[in-house]
């Protein structure tokens, strides 16, 4: 065997030590109360032990590593269901479950989570990051409002847009974070966001429809589907 095909596996076993060191020493940072308010570049390469030069070679740029920061949050916290959940034939069950599984994404890193939102508001970069991800929530949020349109779920004469707002608003993380307070878990305050959905939007709460708390969200498949 060529020694040339054994080098190249150990450069690429090493490079990818080198990025999950990088994203661990963000996620660090992010936790950390006096040094999220300043996450920088320079920052995580000092809490990684690796040169700056080498953040920029692996993300290329401040946004690029809060990209798969993001992405690898969105992994661990089960977002390759999403693709299950439209395809669910009933719509109620599938805003059910698509209410159940930010519930469990938005309690993979809490704090993180936290801390992303909190700089999104001060760092151009962070409200870039965060505002493509709530797009992608609110298109999510749109295709069940339009499939709970289609079947004649919404009481009548109320418009779609508000209606989309609402459920953006109920799915966000400030939500959840708020519902949960200091004591609770976010996936505790699950059921409660969903009874809140039912009750704001009007929606009938049929055996047929429910799911039960204890229903997973969906089997594991393919596209994370952000």
């Amino acid at each position: 065997m060529s020694p040339r095909p054994y080098r190249l596996g150990q450069r690429q076993a090493s490079t990818e030590q080198t990025r999950a060191r990088i994203l661990a020493a963000a996620r660090s940072l992010l936790m950390a109360s006096d040094g999220f308010s300043s996450f920088s570049i320079e920052m995580v390469a000092k809490e990684a032990d690796v040169a700056r030069m080498t953040v920029y070679h692996q993300f290329g740029s401040k946004i690029g590593l809060l990209e798969v920061l993001c992405d690898s949050l969105a992994a661990s916290g089960g977002m390759e269901h999403m693709a299950t959940i439209f395809q669910q034939p009933r719509p109620l069950k599938a805003l059910q479950m698509y209410i159940q599984l930010f519930g469990r994404f938005w309690d993979e890193d809490r704090l993180v989570m936290r801390r992303l939102r909190a700089l999104a508001a001060l760092n151009p970069d962070f409200e870039q990051v965060i505002r493509t991800r709530d797009g992608w929530r609110r298109k999510g949020v749109q295709v069940l409002t339009q499939r709970l349109a289609d079947s004649r779920l919404l009481p009548p004469g109320k418009p779609l847009d508000e209606i989309v707002d609402l459920l953006f608003t109920l799915t966000s993380f400030e939500t959840f974070d708020l519902l949960a307070g200091p004591e609770k878990r976010i996936q505790d305050v699950v059921p409660l966001v969903q009874k809140l959905t039912h009750a704001a939007l009007q929606l009938p709460d049929t055996a047929e429809d429910a799911v039960s708390e204890g229903e997973p969200a969906g089997k594991p498949c393919g596209d994370a589907g952000e």
